[in-house]
């Protein structure tokens, strides 16, 4: 099967050590807007005092001050934060999948193999979710995210492919000693 000159481009080394720190920075930044909406949802219980200041510079900078609508979905809001189980499960996953993409993008930008391998594997799981949600809610940023996670799987997975750990050089090879 030939490979075209753009495949074989990218997967040079030093294109390919430029494209994995990219991608490694990509999923660190990922990786710290979780953090801070982790934390954001979990830490801070300023929600009411959030909610009353939205709640005003809507009444005052957008004069929508007797819009029935507008009242009405940010007091919706506002209850949702007082509730807290949904908040507080968002909130959990949020800072349990940042802890992963950090240390994704951690190990890529290392260039451990394992990071590869946890990379290709935790992207390649969530493509179908990402799928459901283009099918269900159809958006630009949401094409532009999947075709960004599909290119990231597509590229580790053929830098695995080409390059794998031949058996013979995970053996040990014995020292001797001459006198």
């Amino acid at each position: 099967m030939p490979q075209s000159t753009a495949d074989l481009k990218i997967l040079r080394p030093q294109n390919r050590v430029r494209y994995l720190k990219l991608i490694a920075l990509f999923k660190i930044g990922k990786g710290i807007l979780l953090l801070v909406l982790g934390v954001s949802i979990l830490f801070l219980n300023s929600r009411a005092v959030w909610m009353d200041n939205i709640s005003d510079w809507v009444a005052d900078e957008i004069l929508l001050k007797h819009s029935k609508a507008v009242h009405y979905l940010l007091n919706r809001l506002q209850a949702m934060l007082a509730g807290g189980g949904v908040w507080r499960a968002t909130g959990f996953l949020s800072l349990f999948y940042s802890a992963v993409l950090f240390t994704e993008g951690v190990g890529v930008y290392l260039q451990k193999r394992w990071a590869e391998y946890l990379m290709v594997f935790a992207t390649g799981a969530l493509i179908p979710l990402e799928v459901r949600h283009i099918y269900y809610r159809p958006s630009f940023a949401a094409v532009i995210i999947l075709a960004a996670n599909c290119f990231i799987v597509w590229f580790l997975y053929r830098v695995l492919k080409r390059e794998r750990v031949p058996a013979a050089a995970s053996s040990p090879e014995v020292a001797v000693e001459t006198r």
